[in-house]
């Protein structure tokens, strides 16, 4: 046999072995409660096949949006448990949907089960480049002494990004004018051209508005300083020592999923987590790999529910 029917003889077997373990590998559905493209979305297609290399399994990436996420929390929850569906959850549904949607369609805290942590990410303070505050003390103060004057846009009522400001009025004594839109961009867009003074935006979409100057970037709303917008500030270190807001992305199963499984994909997580090629990729877009034991999410979660009960008092949304 020369070598060239050698090379096809062996690569021939080998399709053969990749379709025959497609066939026999058990499918996991990793559903996402937000549209395709999104920044959840794009988190979890990376996150996928290298998860599904580690479970020697397929990853099956799904959407189903609304609701905050509420959506594919439930169907998780209405899922068999048996560690084929999963929920790669956003931390709104989780810790502010409860709260704010009036009809909540699941229990997060009793109908899931936490699996593992995944990552973390913050939001960054923007303002109009042309406004005459470059600091967080800045802007304090020019809001100080023009009430119901400065305009801040969000996602929506009730999305995270919303809350940061409720939160950022609440602790500086302030009276902003929130202005809700669908969705992240068209919010920045009136940042950029002033009809809005500011807004908080997930750094990794806001991180390219800041470094092409388009906006001004004021503070971050971690403990620490953001990989992707490195020389701004945290707001501890611009003078508002309580204020932290982390977002984050989790793995849950639905209730009653038994301890070996969890064990089982906690482990598989945690090796994708090692992984050098999303490590870097995350790092670039602003993510924070963040890793533990389910207790660990359980308890960042109840941590984040019990912050943002105060904060949301009066915010209902259909």
């Amino acid at each position: 046999m020369n070598q060239t029917i050698r090379r096809l003889v062996t690569a021939v077997a080998a399709l053969f072995a990749t379709f025959a373990h497609a066939q026999t590998a058990p499918t996991v559905h990793l559903l996402v409660g937000y549209t395709a493209g999104g920044p959840v979305d794009t988190a979890a297609r990376v996150f996928a096949p290298v998860l599904a290399r580690e479970l020697g399994a397929q990853v099956i990436v799904e959407n189903k949006p609304g609701a905050s996420g509420a959506l594919a929390g439930a169907a998780v929850a209405k899922a068999p448990a048996d560690g084929l569906t999963l929920f790669f959850a956003a931390s709104p549904t989780i810790t502010i949907a409860p709260h704010v949607l009036k009809k909540m369609s699941f229990d997060p805290a009793k109908e899931l089960t936490p699996v593992a942590p995944v990552l973390t990410y913050s939001n960054v303070l923007v303002v109009n480049r042309d406004l005459p505050f470059r600091s967080v003390k800045e802007l304090i103060a020019y809001a100080s002494a023009h009430p119901g004057k400065v305009f801040y846009g969000s996602a929506g009522v009730g999305a995270s990004n919303h809350l940061s400001g409720e939160l950022f009025a609440a602790q500086t004594k302030t009276q902003l004018v929130h202005v809700p839109y669908k969705g992240n961009l068209p919010a920045m867009t009136d940042v950029i051209g002033g009809q809005l003074a500011m807004m908080f935006d997930i750094t990794s979409t806001a991180r390219n508005f800041v470094s092409g100057g388009r906006v001004r970037a004021l503070a971050v709303t971690s403990r620490e300083r953001n990989p992707s917008l490195p020389d701004v500030p945290t707001m501890r270190e611009a003078g508002l020592p309580d204020y932290e807001v982390i977002g984050w992305y989790g793995i849950y199963g639905p209730a009653g999923l038994p301890a070996a499984q969890v064990a089982k994909l906690n482990d598989a997580v945690r090796r994708t987590l090692a992984s050098d090629e999303l490590r870097a990729l995350w790092n670039e877009q602003g993510y924070d790999k963040w890793t533990g034991g389910p207790d660990v999410l359980a308890a960042q979660a109840a941590k984040d529910v019990a912050m943002w009960a105060g904060v949301t008092k009066g915010i209902t949304v259909e």
